[in-house]
């Protein structure tokens, strides 16, 4: 079952960096919403409540509904701006979704079996080349991450962008700029100072105690 996420706004008309720091001062957070043909719409919302969503990862990848002043819109998050230093949120972009029109955004990557995948069993050792992939599709095709199942990966071997199964209605942008960028997004290879013939033969030498059983 998908998250849903219901935002509170409220328009604001003071801008500029007085504005903003006075927002601050008063645990909101300065924002805009815009895009799907509308003029831009400059809103405040609660930086706790904003905070909050922010630890969910499903957040930065999901359609938002967003309520400014009565008004609900779908959006998805666009840009942030954080403190340096402090737990705090300086600015938020927000776009507007059109449903007839597809959008790009950034997916998580769920790397799935990597404890009984053939290579990690082995004795290597997993690395995750990219954490997310950003996809084209319409709004209602979004998916809320993608599963990477890394069973059947032997030492050696890598996992490309073009062999991830993708849900119906997703394209990953990257292919469409050509082979060059199919790139790899998960690989399993030997710890340093290990090689691989040694993996291979410990692996195939029968636990003690096995030869003398007929």
């Amino acid at each position: 079952m998908q998250e849903t996420f219901e935002l509170k706004a409220e328009v604001r008309t003071d801008t500029g960096k007085g504005a903003s720091r006075r927002l601050r001062h008063a645990n909101a957070v300065p924002a805009i919403i815009y895009g799907a043909g509308q003029e831009p719409q400059m809103i405040k919302m609660p930086q706790n409540e904003l905070f909050h969503h922010l630890e969910n990862e499903a957040f930065y990848s999901h359609i938002l509904k967003m309520e400014v002043d009565g008004k609900t819109e779908k959006v998805v998050l666009r840009d942030l701006q954080r403190h340096p230093s402090k737990a705090i949120i300086l600015h938020a972009d927000f776009m507007r979704i059109d449903e007839k029109v597809a959008l790009t955004m950034n997916v998580p990557l769920h790397f799935v079996n990597e404890d009984t995948a053939a290579g990690f069993k082995a004795g290597g050792i997993i690395s995750h080349l990219s954490t997310d992939v950003e996809v084209s599709c319409l709004a209602k095709d979004l998916p809320e991450y993608i599963e990477v199942d890394v069973a059947e990966l032997e030492v050696g071997e890598s996992i490309h962008l073009s062999q991830i199964q993708l849900p119906k209605g997703v394209d990953i942008v990257a292919l469409s700029h050509g082979a060059d960028h199919d790139l790899a997004i998960v690989s399993i290879h030997m710890p340093r100072g290990v090689a691989e013939e040694d993996v291979t033969e410990s692996a195939e030498v029968a636990p003690e105690g096995e030869e003398s059983a007929e």
